[in-house]
Protein backbone atom coordinates (compact mmCIF):
# COMPACT_ATOMS: atom_id res chain seq x y z
CA UNK A 1 0.00 0.00 0.00
CA UNK A 2 1.44 3.40 -1.03
CA UNK A 3 1.97 6.24 1.38
CA UNK A 4 2.14 9.83 0.16
CA UNK A 5 3.98 12.94 1.09
CA UNK A 6 2.03 16.09 2.01
CA UNK A 7 0.59 18.15 -0.88
CA UNK A 8 3.14 20.17 -2.80
CA UNK A 9 1.02 23.24 -3.40
CA UNK A 10 -2.52 23.96 -2.40
CA UNK A 11 -2.72 26.57 -5.14
CA UNK A 12 -1.22 24.52 -8.00
CA UNK A 13 -3.53 24.46 -10.97
CA UNK A 14 -4.16 21.00 -12.41
CA UNK A 15 -3.73 20.59 -16.18
CA UNK A 16 -7.12 20.56 -17.94
CA UNK A 17 -8.37 17.24 -19.28
CA UNK A 18 -8.19 18.36 -22.91
CA UNK A 19 -4.48 19.19 -22.53
CA UNK A 20 -3.42 15.84 -21.14
CA UNK A 21 -1.07 13.61 -23.08
CA UNK A 22 -2.44 10.90 -25.31
CA UNK A 23 -0.73 8.04 -23.48
CA UNK A 24 -0.93 7.64 -19.70
CA UNK A 25 1.74 5.24 -18.45
CA UNK A 26 2.36 3.75 -15.04
CA UNK A 27 5.80 2.85 -13.75
CA UNK A 28 5.15 -0.86 -14.26
CA UNK A 29 4.01 -0.24 -17.84
CA UNK A 30 7.18 1.74 -18.55
CA UNK A 31 9.28 -1.07 -17.12
CA UNK A 32 7.48 -3.67 -19.21
CA UNK A 33 7.85 -1.64 -22.41
CA UNK A 34 11.54 -1.01 -21.73
CA UNK A 35 12.15 -4.71 -21.14
CA UNK A 36 10.50 -5.53 -24.47
CA UNK A 37 12.36 -2.85 -26.45
CA UNK A 38 15.78 -2.50 -24.81
CA UNK A 39 18.43 -3.51 -27.36
CA UNK A 40 21.04 -4.43 -24.77
CA UNK A 41 18.50 -6.65 -23.03
CA UNK A 42 17.58 -8.23 -26.34
CA UNK A 43 21.25 -8.98 -26.97
CA UNK A 44 21.56 -10.53 -23.51
CA UNK A 45 18.46 -12.62 -24.27
CA UNK A 46 20.09 -13.78 -27.52
CA UNK A 47 23.23 -14.79 -25.61
CA UNK A 48 21.08 -16.96 -23.34
CA UNK A 49 19.59 -18.62 -26.43
CA UNK A 50 23.06 -19.17 -27.90
CA UNK A 51 24.27 -20.72 -24.63
CA UNK A 52 21.29 -23.08 -24.76
CA UNK A 53 22.38 -24.25 -28.20
CA UNK A 54 25.94 -24.74 -26.92
CA UNK A 55 24.57 -26.92 -24.11
CA UNK A 56 22.64 -29.05 -26.62
CA UNK A 57 25.77 -29.28 -28.79
CA UNK A 58 27.79 -30.58 -25.84
CA UNK A 59 25.04 -33.11 -25.08
CA UNK A 60 25.39 -34.50 -28.63
CA UNK A 61 28.87 -35.83 -27.74
CA UNK A 62 27.22 -38.63 -25.72
CA UNK A 63 25.63 -40.03 -28.90
CA UNK A 64 27.35 -41.95 -31.72
CA UNK A 65 28.70 -40.04 -34.67
CA UNK A 66 27.19 -41.46 -37.86
CA UNK A 67 28.49 -40.22 -41.20
CA UNK A 68 27.93 -41.21 -44.82
CA UNK A 69 30.54 -40.71 -47.52
CA UNK A 70 30.31 -40.97 -51.28
CA UNK A 71 33.00 -40.47 -53.91
CA UNK A 72 33.52 -40.72 -57.66
CA UNK A 73 36.84 -40.65 -59.50
CA UNK A 74 37.54 -40.59 -63.22
CA UNK A 75 40.90 -42.16 -64.18
CA UNK A 76 41.86 -41.55 -67.85
CA UNK A 77 44.86 -43.94 -67.65
CA UNK A 78 44.27 -47.62 -67.20
CA UNK A 79 46.03 -49.37 -64.34
CA UNK A 80 48.13 -52.51 -65.03
CA UNK A 81 49.43 -54.89 -62.42
CA UNK A 82 52.05 -56.40 -64.87
CA UNK A 83 54.41 -54.83 -67.39
CA UNK A 84 53.73 -54.57 -71.12
CA UNK A 85 56.37 -57.30 -71.83
CA UNK A 86 54.70 -59.71 -69.45
CA UNK A 87 51.31 -58.82 -70.92
CA UNK A 88 52.54 -59.66 -74.41
CA UNK A 89 53.97 -62.96 -73.13
CA UNK A 90 50.63 -63.90 -71.55
CA UNK A 91 48.68 -63.12 -74.70
CA UNK A 92 51.07 -65.26 -76.92
CA UNK A 93 51.81 -68.04 -74.52
CA UNK A 94 49.78 -70.58 -76.57
CA UNK A 95 51.89 -70.01 -79.66
CA UNK A 96 55.03 -70.16 -77.53
CA UNK A 97 54.00 -73.41 -75.88
CA UNK A 98 53.01 -74.99 -79.23
CA UNK A 99 56.37 -74.09 -80.76
CA UNK A 100 58.23 -75.43 -77.75
CA UNK A 101 56.22 -78.70 -77.86
CA UNK A 102 57.07 -79.22 -81.58
CA UNK A 103 60.74 -78.60 -80.89
CA UNK A 104 60.65 -81.03 -77.97
CA UNK A 105 58.95 -83.69 -80.08
CA UNK A 106 61.52 -83.37 -82.84
CA UNK A 107 64.34 -83.51 -80.30
CA UNK A 108 62.87 -86.64 -78.69
CA UNK A 109 62.65 -88.41 -82.07
CA UNK A 110 66.17 -87.32 -83.01
CA UNK A 111 67.58 -88.50 -79.69
CA UNK A 112 65.75 -91.84 -79.96
CA UNK A 113 67.08 -92.46 -83.51
CA UNK A 114 70.64 -91.74 -82.35
CA UNK A 115 70.19 -94.12 -79.44
CA UNK A 116 68.99 -96.95 -81.69
CA UNK A 117 71.95 -96.45 -83.98
CA UNK A 118 74.35 -96.72 -81.06
CA UNK A 119 72.49 -99.77 -79.71
CA UNK A 120 72.72 -101.52 -83.15
CA UNK A 121 76.49 -101.66 -82.79
CA UNK A 122 76.37 -103.50 -79.48
CA UNK A 123 72.94 -105.21 -79.45
CA UNK A 124 71.47 -105.60 -82.94
CA UNK A 125 68.50 -107.60 -81.70
CA UNK A 126 67.33 -104.86 -79.28
CA UNK A 127 67.93 -102.20 -81.86
CA UNK A 128 65.77 -104.11 -84.29
CA UNK A 129 62.95 -104.26 -81.78
CA UNK A 130 63.07 -100.49 -81.22
CA UNK A 131 63.06 -99.95 -84.97
CA UNK A 132 60.00 -102.12 -85.36
CA UNK A 133 58.28 -100.26 -82.49
CA UNK A 134 58.93 -96.86 -84.06
CA UNK A 135 57.59 -98.12 -87.37
CA UNK A 136 54.43 -99.42 -85.73
CA UNK A 137 51.37 -97.93 -87.57
CA UNK A 138 49.55 -97.08 -84.31
CA UNK A 139 52.51 -95.14 -82.94
CA UNK A 140 52.90 -93.36 -86.25
CA UNK A 141 49.22 -92.43 -86.18
CA UNK A 142 49.50 -91.01 -82.60
CA UNK A 143 52.59 -89.03 -83.48
CA UNK A 144 50.91 -87.69 -86.59
CA UNK A 145 47.88 -86.64 -84.56
CA UNK A 146 50.09 -84.85 -81.99
CA UNK A 147 51.94 -83.04 -84.75
CA UNK A 148 48.70 -82.04 -86.41
CA UNK A 149 47.05 -80.79 -83.18
CA UNK A 150 47.36 -76.97 -82.68
CA UNK A 151 46.46 -75.84 -79.06
CA UNK A 152 48.00 -72.41 -79.40
CA UNK A 153 44.69 -70.58 -79.95
CA UNK A 154 43.08 -72.07 -76.84
CA UNK A 155 46.08 -71.35 -74.66
CA UNK A 156 46.36 -67.86 -76.12
CA UNK A 157 42.72 -67.27 -75.14
CA UNK A 158 43.46 -68.36 -71.57
CA UNK A 159 46.53 -66.12 -71.45
CA UNK A 160 44.46 -63.21 -72.74
CA UNK A 161 41.89 -63.74 -69.98
CA UNK A 162 44.66 -63.76 -67.38
CA UNK A 163 46.14 -60.62 -68.89
CA UNK A 164 42.75 -58.86 -68.81
CA UNK A 165 42.35 -59.85 -65.16
CA UNK A 166 45.69 -58.18 -64.47
CA UNK A 167 44.45 -55.00 -66.23
CA UNK A 168 41.43 -53.92 -64.06
CA UNK A 169 39.11 -51.35 -65.63
CA UNK A 170 39.41 -48.47 -63.15
CA UNK A 171 38.43 -45.65 -65.45
CA UNK A 172 35.23 -44.90 -63.45
CA UNK A 173 35.38 -45.62 -59.71
CA UNK A 174 32.38 -45.26 -57.37
CA UNK A 175 32.71 -45.60 -53.59
CA UNK A 176 30.11 -45.12 -50.81
CA UNK A 177 30.20 -45.90 -47.13
CA UNK A 178 28.61 -45.38 -43.70
CA UNK A 179 30.75 -45.00 -40.56
CA UNK A 180 29.64 -45.15 -36.92
CA UNK A 181 31.89 -43.96 -34.08
CA UNK A 182 30.88 -44.16 -30.42
CA UNK A 183 33.20 -42.79 -27.69
CA UNK A 184 33.54 -45.22 -24.80
CA UNK A 185 36.04 -43.43 -22.57
CA UNK A 186 37.45 -39.91 -22.93
CA UNK A 187 38.89 -39.35 -19.48
CA UNK A 188 35.72 -37.57 -18.30
CA UNK A 189 36.08 -34.85 -20.95
CA UNK A 190 32.55 -35.22 -22.32
CA UNK A 191 30.99 -35.13 -18.86
CA UNK A 192 33.01 -32.06 -17.88
CA UNK A 193 32.21 -30.32 -21.18
CA UNK A 194 28.48 -30.83 -20.61
CA UNK A 195 28.73 -29.40 -17.10
CA UNK A 196 30.66 -26.41 -18.46
CA UNK A 197 27.98 -25.83 -21.12
CA UNK A 198 25.25 -25.96 -18.46
CA UNK A 199 27.16 -23.52 -16.23
CA UNK A 200 27.80 -21.24 -19.22
CA UNK A 201 24.06 -21.14 -19.90
CA UNK A 202 23.44 -20.15 -16.27
CA UNK A 203 26.20 -17.55 -16.60
CA UNK A 204 24.48 -15.99 -19.61
CA UNK A 205 21.22 -15.98 -17.64
CA UNK A 206 22.99 -14.13 -14.84
CA UNK A 207 24.22 -11.61 -17.43
CA UNK A 208 20.64 -11.21 -18.62
CA UNK A 209 19.49 -10.62 -15.03
CA UNK A 210 22.18 -7.97 -14.60
CA UNK A 211 21.11 -6.14 -17.74
CA UNK A 212 17.46 -6.56 -16.70
CA UNK A 213 18.14 -4.85 -13.38
CA UNK A 214 20.03 -2.04 -15.08
CA UNK A 215 17.17 -1.51 -17.52
CA UNK A 216 14.64 -1.33 -14.69
CA UNK A 217 16.78 1.15 -12.74
CA UNK A 218 17.32 3.34 -15.81
CA UNK A 219 13.58 3.45 -16.48
CA UNK A 220 12.81 4.20 -12.82
CA UNK A 221 15.25 7.09 -12.80
CA UNK A 222 13.90 8.49 -16.07
CA UNK A 223 10.34 8.10 -14.75
CA UNK A 224 10.97 9.88 -11.47
CA UNK A 225 13.03 12.52 -13.23
CA UNK A 226 9.92 13.38 -15.24
CA UNK A 227 7.79 13.42 -12.10
CA UNK A 228 10.31 15.75 -10.46
CA UNK A 229 10.42 18.14 -13.43
CA UNK A 230 6.63 18.05 -13.76
CA UNK A 231 6.23 18.92 -10.09
CA UNK A 232 8.71 21.76 -10.40
CA UNK A 233 6.94 22.92 -13.54
CA UNK A 234 3.69 23.19 -11.61
CA UNK A 235 5.61 24.92 -8.84
CA UNK A 236 7.07 27.39 -11.36
CA UNK A 237 3.61 28.04 -12.79
CA UNK A 238 2.18 28.69 -9.34
CA UNK A 239 5.13 30.92 -8.48
CA UNK A 240 4.71 32.83 -11.76
CA UNK A 241 0.97 33.28 -11.15
CA UNK A 242 1.66 34.49 -7.64
CA UNK A 243 4.18 37.08 -8.84
CA UNK A 244 2.01 38.28 -11.72
CA UNK A 245 -0.85 38.71 -9.28
CA UNK A 246 1.51 40.67 -7.07
CA UNK A 247 2.57 42.81 -10.07
CA UNK A 248 -1.07 43.69 -10.67
CA UNK A 249 -1.61 44.59 -7.03
CA UNK A 250 1.56 46.70 -6.78
CA UNK A 251 0.66 48.61 -9.97
CA UNK A 252 -2.60 49.60 -8.30
CA UNK A 253 -0.70 50.54 -5.14
CA UNK A 254 1.69 52.71 -7.17
CA UNK A 255 -1.21 54.56 -8.74
CA UNK A 256 -2.70 55.14 -5.28
CA UNK A 257 0.67 56.32 -3.99
CA UNK A 258 0.99 53.50 -1.49
CA UNK A 259 3.95 51.79 -3.24
CA UNK A 260 6.91 53.12 -5.17
CA UNK A 261 8.05 52.50 -8.74
CA UNK A 262 11.09 50.75 -7.29
CA UNK A 263 8.84 48.20 -5.58
CA UNK A 264 6.96 47.58 -8.82
CA UNK A 265 10.23 47.18 -10.75
CA UNK A 266 11.61 44.61 -8.28
CA UNK A 267 8.45 42.54 -8.46
CA UNK A 268 8.37 42.67 -12.28
CA UNK A 269 11.97 41.45 -12.41
CA UNK A 270 11.05 38.52 -10.16
CA UNK A 271 8.00 37.81 -12.34
CA UNK A 272 10.20 37.69 -15.43
CA UNK A 273 12.56 35.31 -13.64
CA UNK A 274 9.59 33.14 -12.74
CA UNK A 275 8.48 33.08 -16.38
CA UNK A 276 11.97 32.02 -17.44
CA UNK A 277 11.95 29.30 -14.76
CA UNK A 278 8.63 28.07 -16.10
CA UNK A 279 9.97 27.99 -19.67
CA UNK A 280 13.05 26.02 -18.58
CA UNK A 281 10.91 23.52 -16.72
CA UNK A 282 8.68 23.05 -19.76
CA UNK A 283 11.70 22.43 -22.01
CA UNK A 284 13.26 20.12 -19.44
CA UNK A 285 10.03 18.16 -19.17
CA UNK A 286 9.88 17.74 -22.96
CA UNK A 287 13.48 16.47 -23.12
CA UNK A 288 12.97 14.13 -20.16
CA UNK A 289 9.91 12.61 -21.82
CA UNK A 290 11.83 12.14 -25.05
CA UNK A 291 14.50 10.25 -23.10
CA UNK A 292 11.88 8.02 -21.52
CA UNK A 293 10.26 7.40 -24.92
CA UNK A 294 13.64 6.27 -26.23
CA UNK A 295 14.08 3.87 -23.33
CA UNK A 296 10.63 2.31 -23.65
CA UNK A 297 10.68 2.04 -27.44
CA UNK A 298 8.28 4.84 -28.42
CA UNK A 299 8.81 7.47 -31.07
CA UNK A 300 10.54 10.50 -29.58
CA UNK A 301 7.64 12.73 -30.57
CA UNK A 302 5.01 10.60 -28.83
CA UNK A 303 2.94 12.53 -26.30
CA UNK A 304 2.97 10.67 -23.01
CA UNK A 305 1.77 11.37 -19.52
CA UNK A 306 2.87 9.49 -16.44
CA UNK A 307 0.42 8.23 -13.88
CA UNK A 308 2.28 10.08 -11.08
CA UNK A 309 2.93 13.20 -13.11
CA UNK A 310 -0.28 15.07 -12.34
CA UNK A 311 -0.71 13.92 -8.75
CA UNK A 312 -0.72 16.49 -5.96
CA UNK A 313 1.39 14.12 -3.90
CA UNK A 314 4.62 12.33 -4.73
CA UNK A 315 4.36 8.60 -3.84
CA UNK A 316 6.55 7.49 -1.01
CA UNK A 317 8.54 4.35 -1.97
CA UNK A 318 7.90 1.16 -0.11
CA UNK A 319 10.69 0.56 2.36
CA UNK A 320 11.65 -3.09 2.54
CA UNK A 321 12.72 -4.75 5.74
CA UNK A 322 16.37 -5.60 6.16
CA UNK A 323 17.51 -8.34 3.79
CA UNK A 324 20.35 -10.61 4.85
CA UNK A 325 23.63 -10.30 3.00
CA UNK A 326 23.59 -14.01 2.14
CA UNK A 327 20.24 -13.55 0.41
CA UNK A 328 21.60 -10.47 -1.38
CA UNK A 329 24.67 -12.40 -2.56
CA UNK A 330 22.39 -15.12 -3.90
CA UNK A 331 20.19 -12.59 -5.76
CA UNK A 332 22.93 -10.38 -7.16
CA UNK A 333 23.82 -11.47 -10.71
CA UNK A 334 27.41 -10.26 -10.27
CA UNK A 335 28.13 -12.73 -7.48
CA UNK A 336 26.30 -15.51 -9.28
CA UNK A 337 28.37 -14.79 -12.38
CA UNK A 338 31.64 -15.04 -10.48
CA UNK A 339 30.51 -18.20 -8.70
CA UNK A 340 29.59 -19.78 -12.00
CA UNK A 341 32.85 -18.64 -13.58
CA UNK A 342 34.89 -20.26 -10.80
CA UNK A 343 32.88 -23.49 -11.22
CA UNK A 344 33.44 -23.39 -14.97
CA UNK A 345 37.20 -23.19 -14.51
CA UNK A 346 37.05 -26.02 -11.99
CA UNK A 347 35.47 -28.11 -14.74
CA UNK A 348 38.09 -26.86 -17.21
CA UNK A 349 40.68 -28.44 -14.93
CA UNK A 350 38.95 -31.78 -15.53
CA UNK A 351 38.89 -31.11 -19.29
CA UNK A 352 42.61 -30.29 -19.33
CA UNK A 353 43.36 -33.36 -17.21
CA UNK A 354 41.39 -35.54 -19.62
CA UNK A 355 43.83 -34.62 -22.40
CA UNK A 356 46.48 -36.62 -20.51
CA UNK A 357 44.33 -39.77 -20.33
CA UNK A 358 43.68 -42.53 -22.93
CA UNK A 359 40.74 -42.28 -25.31
CA UNK A 360 38.72 -45.35 -26.29
CA UNK A 361 36.09 -45.44 -29.04
CA UNK A 362 34.15 -48.17 -30.84
CA UNK A 363 33.96 -47.95 -34.60
CA UNK A 364 31.98 -49.69 -37.30
CA UNK A 365 31.24 -49.16 -40.95
CA UNK A 366 29.92 -50.48 -44.22
CA UNK A 367 31.40 -49.65 -47.63
CA UNK A 368 30.32 -50.42 -51.18
CA UNK A 369 32.29 -49.80 -54.36
CA UNK A 370 32.16 -50.23 -58.10
CA UNK A 371 34.44 -51.89 -59.27
CA UNK A 372 34.07 -54.26 -56.35
CA UNK A 373 37.13 -55.34 -54.36
CA UNK A 374 35.42 -58.27 -52.75
CA UNK A 375 35.96 -60.72 -55.63
CA UNK A 376 38.64 -59.12 -57.73
CA UNK A 377 37.87 -55.98 -59.68
CA UNK A 378 34.33 -56.89 -60.67
CA UNK A 379 32.35 -54.27 -62.58
CA UNK A 380 29.41 -54.33 -60.18
CA UNK A 381 28.36 -52.95 -56.80
CA UNK A 382 29.44 -54.95 -53.80
CA UNK A 383 30.33 -54.13 -50.20
CA UNK A 384 31.59 -55.31 -46.87
CA UNK A 385 31.35 -54.23 -43.22
CA UNK A 386 33.66 -54.17 -40.24
CA UNK A 387 33.81 -53.25 -36.54
CA UNK A 388 36.65 -52.37 -34.23
CA UNK A 389 37.99 -50.45 -31.24
CA UNK A 390 40.33 -47.45 -31.39
CA UNK A 391 42.58 -46.62 -28.44
CA UNK A 392 44.63 -43.42 -28.32
CA UNK A 393 47.20 -42.97 -25.55
CA UNK A 394 48.99 -39.59 -25.29
CA UNK A 395 52.64 -39.99 -24.39
CA UNK A 396 54.43 -36.65 -24.66
CA UNK A 397 53.70 -33.26 -26.19
CA UNK A 398 55.92 -30.78 -24.38
CA UNK A 399 53.82 -30.89 -21.14
CA UNK A 400 51.00 -29.06 -22.97
CA UNK A 401 48.15 -30.81 -21.12
CA UNK A 402 49.90 -30.37 -17.76
CA UNK A 403 50.33 -26.65 -18.29
CA UNK A 404 46.69 -26.32 -19.38
CA UNK A 405 45.63 -28.01 -16.15
CA UNK A 406 47.74 -25.68 -14.04
CA UNK A 407 46.39 -22.63 -15.89
CA UNK A 408 42.78 -23.73 -15.33
CA UNK A 409 43.48 -24.17 -11.61
CA UNK A 410 45.01 -20.68 -11.45
CA UNK A 411 42.01 -19.17 -13.25
CA UNK A 412 39.58 -20.87 -10.86
CA UNK A 413 41.54 -19.45 -7.92
CA UNK A 414 41.48 -16.00 -9.54
CA UNK A 415 37.69 -15.98 -9.91
CA UNK A 416 37.20 -17.17 -6.33
CA UNK A 417 39.34 -14.26 -5.17
CA UNK A 418 37.34 -11.84 -7.32
CA UNK A 419 34.15 -13.28 -5.84
CA UNK A 420 35.29 -12.46 -2.32
CA UNK A 421 36.20 -8.92 -3.38
CA UNK A 422 32.82 -8.52 -5.05
CA UNK A 423 31.02 -9.60 -1.91
CA UNK A 424 32.91 -7.03 0.13
CA UNK A 425 32.04 -4.28 -2.38
CA UNK A 426 28.38 -5.32 -2.45
CA UNK A 427 28.26 -5.26 1.34
CA UNK A 428 29.75 -1.77 1.32
CA UNK A 429 27.36 -0.60 -1.41
CA UNK A 430 24.24 -1.91 0.33
CA UNK A 431 25.30 -0.48 3.69
CA UNK A 432 25.97 2.92 2.11
CA UNK A 433 22.64 3.01 0.26
CA UNK A 434 20.73 1.99 3.38
CA UNK A 435 22.35 4.80 5.34
CA UNK A 436 21.63 7.23 2.51
CA UNK A 437 18.02 6.09 2.53
CA UNK A 438 17.81 6.74 6.25
CA UNK A 439 19.37 10.18 5.74
CA UNK A 440 16.94 10.89 2.89
CA UNK A 441 13.99 10.09 5.16
CA UNK A 442 15.33 12.54 7.76
CA UNK A 443 15.93 15.07 5.01
CA UNK A 444 12.35 14.64 3.85
CA UNK A 445 11.06 15.20 7.37
CA UNK A 446 13.12 18.37 7.68
CA UNK A 447 11.96 19.55 4.23
CA UNK A 448 8.36 18.98 5.32
CA UNK A 449 8.89 21.05 8.43
CA UNK A 450 10.61 23.83 6.44
CA UNK A 451 7.77 23.76 3.94
CA UNK A 452 5.17 24.33 6.64
CA UNK A 453 7.19 27.25 8.00
CA UNK A 454 7.69 28.74 4.53
CA UNK A 455 3.98 28.51 3.72
CA UNK A 456 3.05 30.22 6.99
CA UNK A 457 5.71 32.88 6.44
CA UNK A 458 4.41 33.52 2.92
CA UNK A 459 0.84 33.77 4.18
CA UNK A 460 1.71 36.39 6.80
CA UNK A 461 4.02 38.27 4.41
CA UNK A 462 1.32 38.42 1.74
CA UNK A 463 -1.23 39.76 4.22
CA UNK A 464 1.27 42.30 5.52
CA UNK A 465 2.20 43.46 2.02
CA UNK A 466 -1.44 43.84 1.06
CA UNK A 467 -1.99 45.89 4.23
CA UNK A 468 1.02 48.01 3.46
CA UNK A 469 2.89 47.15 6.65
CA UNK A 470 5.53 44.96 4.93
CA UNK A 471 7.88 46.07 2.16
CA UNK A 472 8.10 44.48 -1.24
CA UNK A 473 11.57 43.14 -0.46
CA UNK A 474 10.25 41.26 2.57
CA UNK A 475 7.34 39.82 0.56
CA UNK A 476 9.66 38.76 -2.26
CA UNK A 477 12.02 37.13 0.25
CA UNK A 478 9.10 35.18 1.69
CA UNK A 479 8.10 34.06 -1.79
CA UNK A 480 11.67 33.02 -2.61
CA UNK A 481 11.89 31.03 0.60
CA UNK A 482 8.53 29.44 -0.21
CA UNK A 483 9.79 28.46 -3.68
CA UNK A 484 13.01 27.04 -2.28
CA UNK A 485 11.20 25.07 0.43
CA UNK A 486 8.87 23.49 -2.10
CA UNK A 487 11.77 22.72 -4.44
CA UNK A 488 13.77 21.09 -1.65
CA UNK A 489 10.71 19.11 -0.65
CA UNK A 490 10.29 17.83 -4.20
CA UNK A 491 14.01 16.99 -4.41
CA UNK A 492 13.84 15.09 -1.14
CA UNK A 493 10.89 13.00 -2.31
CA UNK A 494 12.47 12.22 -5.70
CA UNK A 495 15.83 11.48 -4.08
CA UNK A 496 14.10 8.94 -1.88
CA UNK A 497 12.56 7.30 -4.95
CA UNK A 498 15.93 7.22 -6.72
CA UNK A 499 17.61 5.69 -3.67
CA UNK A 500 14.87 3.09 -3.43
CA UNK A 501 15.46 2.11 -7.07
CA UNK A 502 19.23 1.88 -6.57
CA UNK A 503 18.79 -0.05 -3.34
CA UNK A 504 16.46 -2.52 -5.05
CA UNK A 505 19.15 -3.12 -7.63
CA UNK A 506 21.90 -3.38 -4.99
CA UNK A 507 19.86 -5.95 -3.04
CA UNK A 508 18.98 -7.89 -6.17
CA UNK A 509 15.24 -7.39 -5.78
CA UNK A 510 14.60 -7.04 -9.52
CA UNK A 511 14.77 -10.52 -11.02
CA UNK A 512 13.83 -11.44 -14.56
CA UNK A 513 10.74 -13.57 -14.69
Amino acid sequence: MKHYLIPLLAMMVMVPTGMRAQKTLTLEECRSMAIQNDKALEQARTKVEMAGYDRKTALANYFPNISATGAYMYNPNDISIVSDQTSATLQGMGTTIHGMSQQYQQKVMSDLTAYIQQLAATDPASAMKYMQLMQDPLLQTVLAKLSATDMSSSINAIGKEIDEALHPDLENIFVAGVTVQQPLFTGGKIIAANKIAKLAEELSEAGYDQQYQQTVVDVDQAYWQIVSIAAKKKLAEAYSDLLHSMVHDVDISVKEGVATESDALQIKVKANEADMLKTKSENGLTLAKMLLCKRIGLDLGTEIELADEQLDKIPLPQIYSGKSMDAIYADRPETRSLELASEIYDKKVAVARADMMPKVAAMGGYMVSNPSLKNGFEKKWNGYWGVGVVVSVPIFHGFEALNKTRKAKAEATLYRSQLEDAKDLINLQVTQLRKQESEALEKLTMAESNLSSAEENLRTATIGFNEGVITANTALAAQTAWLQAHSEYIDAGIELQMLAANLDKAEGNHRAR
